[in-house]
């Protein structure tokens, strides 16, 4: 047994009383030394002798690659799985699975990079399922999940993962993307088991009656990652007559976000090109609002829409369900709390498709 791995009811538990779930609890421990962003070492817990010090230099190389994911934003991500890798969630993920599948297949999976470890839960779901993965990692995304891997298949003593750079023999594909690269991925996966994921935006619905720290905390859902996730919220349907004042005042701790380099530049950018274009906005020196009809508004901006009426605005995001991730409210149905879009469950499946589920009927 490894050392210092806290017993929990959910070892006791006959369908999750495996190494690999043990692994899991291990890596949430883990990766909660995150917390607080900051990076502590301790040294009761398993993995640091060996992943301390690599995980300390993959955040490091991991910013020095791709300059989006700055270190506050990868603690995030890792602090994010820290919290959600708990025994209890782990339980209530996989209570309703008979794992592992009793015929292993060969699993190929196209991985997105917009922000970091992005494609870790289609990884976690192949490597619980019992399936062998062969995994193409977005070139944007090259080191994270990898040492996780690691940290996971030492734990375990097994490798059934290959990083690959083309997708070769495969008996199901999971491949994310844009909506242009999800048209290659149908030709190329279309006959076999495959799910085929296209671009998603996130919205928020505001009537007005929001507490200052509901907007605050739907900066959090605007800003973590810069607003490059499926995620964060980058349209806000709004009642009409709705006055912005309490969202901008309620968002400015938020403004620092400015101090970033690459945000700066997509800042003036993209706020030239509405200006040039004669478009109104609503400007508080850095984040513009635009109204406009689409969901997915570029980098420093979110795009907003009038509503009439609550049962206008629940047709409108039943039409248009294909391209909405997460909608955010106080008051409609099966809406998701201000400020925990970037902190899904274990049991969140994007688009709503049950990975682990798609991927045991093999």
């Amino acid at each position: 047994m490894h050392k210092n791995i806290t017993k929990t009811s959910i070892l006791q538990t006959p369908m999750l009383h495996n190494t690999k779930v043990e692994a899991l609890i291990a890596l949430g421990q883990f990766l909660q030394q995150a917390k607080n962003q900051q990076w502590i070492q301790k040294e009761d817990v398993w993995g640091n002798e060996h992943f301390f010090e690599k995980m300390e230099s993959t955040i490091s190389q991991a910013r020095n690659y791709n300059p989006w994911f700055t270190k506050e934003q990868v603690l995030f991500a890792l602090e994010s799985w820290g919290e959600a890798l708990q025994p209890n969630n782990i339980q209530t993920w996989l209570k309703n699975y008979t794992l592992p599948t009793k015929s292993p297949k060969n699993i190929g999976l196209v991985l997105a990079g917009n922000i970091p470890m992005v494609g870790l839960h289609d990884v976690l779901c192949v490597w619980l399922s019992g399936h062998s993965l062969q995994a193409k990692l977005s070139s944007q995304d090259k080191f994270l999940i990898p040492l996780i891997v690691d940290f996971l298949q030492s734990y375990t003593n097994e490798k059934s993962v290959t990083w690959v750079e083309r997708l070769q023999n495969f008996d199901a594909t999971i491949a994310t993307g844009s909506n242009n690269s999800a048209r290659y991925f149908e030709y190329y996966f279309g006959k076999v088991p495959h799910i085929i994921r296209k671009n998603r935006n996130s919205v928020a619905v505001l009537n007005g009656n929001e507490t200052e720290d509901d907007l605050q905390k739907l900066g959090i859902d605007i800003f973590t990652y810069f607003g490059l996730g499926c995620r964060n919220v980058n349209k806000l349907f709004v009642s009409k007559g709705y006055d912005f004042q309490a969202f901008f005042q309620a968002i400015f701790p938020f403004n620092e976000v400015i101090y970033d380099d690459k945000y700066a530049n997509n800042y003036d950018y993209n706020k030239a090109v509405f200006l040039m274009s004669n478009e109104k906005l609503l400007d508080n020196g850095f984040i513009t609002l635009k109204e406009d009809t689409r969901y997915a508004s570029p980098i420093s901006s979110v795009f907003y829409e009038f509503y009439d009426s609550v049962e206008q605005i629940q047709r409108r995001l039943k039409a248009d369900q294909e391209q909405i991730q997460c909608v955010v409210s106080s008051f409609l149905p099966n809406s998701i709390a201000f400020g925990e879009t970037q902190k899904p469950e274990l049991w969140d499946y994007a688009d709503g498709m049950d990975t682990m589920q798609f991927l045991l009927n093999l």
